[in-house]
């Protein structure tokens, strides 16, 4: 088995989607979404390889310095699977945009660190 990084993509124009719901339909969402994503968790905390979590804001650093930016990740996780295809269909239906207002999940396989 390979471990493999699932990184929970989203960005500002998702968020939209709740900004109709009122603020008790949000918060039943967010329950519903957080039992949902513990049952995923907990059905898949065999492969779990690293729990993951939600991300905060974004420093880049290059040859100019530091500066704030921001991306599309929201959150990650590692798991364990026998295949690329495998890790992927674990994420079908996932709460992070079934449930929650989020885009997407991509899935890239963590590779060995090359030796000479």
């Amino acid at each position: 088995m390979n471990n493999y990084l699932a990184m929970y993509l989203g960005t500002p124009g998702s968020m939209k989607g709740w900004e109709h719901l009122s603020e008790e339909e949000r918060q039943q969402r967010i329950q519903e979404g957080m039992a949902a994503w513990g049952d995923w968790m907990e059905t898949h905390k065999d492969i779990l390889v690293e729990s993951g979590g939600p991300l905060g804001k974004t420093k880049r650093i290059d040859s100019a310095g530091i500066t704030d930016t921001s991306n599309n990740m929201t959150g990650y996780v590692i798991i364990k699977a026998d295949s690329h295809d495998a890790a992927a269909k674990l994420f079908e239906h996932h709460p992070h945009f079934s449930i929650f207002p989020g885009d997407c999940v991509e899935v890239m396989e963590c590779m060995p660190i090359p030796t000479p």
